[in-house]
């Protein structure tokens, strides 16, 4: 599974820690887009609560268990500390990840404006059996990029009631939902 997003807190290196709650988790070498280097470390927080909503250790104490503890991550960084990025990066990301083994891209992320390169990517990802699982936004409007692809899942948010929470994309274009 490529979490493609801010990075992972999967290692200790430099001044980065490995989140506790990730410690039994297991990490595939992955890329840094933002920084172009093997280091793939989170500094917003964002891509590490994402690879722990999938694969969090469990039976260990912290947090709570991830939905497919077990699922080897491999983190791709593509998003700054403020959660920016290129539809170069993420494009960039994608594809890396297919080249380098992933089964099942996790994009935790969107922008309002269509791109032949993410568009591409998606595609690239789809012909080689690779799924994608795609944000659909946070901003109350229609599914947005590149969850709004028809070789994406769009993914929205659905609250414990089962409406939809007021922050979470909409419309035609949405797959399925999921608690957030």
């Amino acid at each position: 599974m490529a979490v493609v997003d801010s990075g992972v807190a999967y290692e200790d290196y430099g001044a980065y820690r490995q989140a506790p709650d990730l410690a039994g988790t297991t990490f595939v070498a992955g890329w840094d887009f933002v920084n172009n280097d093997s280091h793939p470390n989170d500094d917003n927080s964002h891509g590490t609560h994402i690879a722990g909503t999938i694969a969090q250790t469990t039976h260990n104490n912290i947090g709570v268990a991830g939905i497919a503890y077990g699922t080897q991550v491999i983190p791709v960084k593509v998003l700054d500390n403020e959660l920016t990025g290129t539809y170069q990066w993420v494009a960039d990301g994608m594809v890396w990840a297919v080249d380098h083994g992933a089964q099942v891209i996790n994009l935790s992320l969107s922008g309002p404006y269509p791109s032949p390169l993410l568009e591409t990517a998606v595609n690239y990802a789809f012909n080689h059996g690779v799924t994608v699982i795609a944000s659909a936004g946070n901003d109350d409007s229609t599914v947005e990029y590149p969850a709004a692809y028809a070789n994406a899942v769009a993914v929205g948010a659905v609250r414990f009631d089962e409406n939809r929470p007021s922050y979470s994309n909409h419309g035609s274009g949405l797959d399925l939902v999921a608690p957030g």
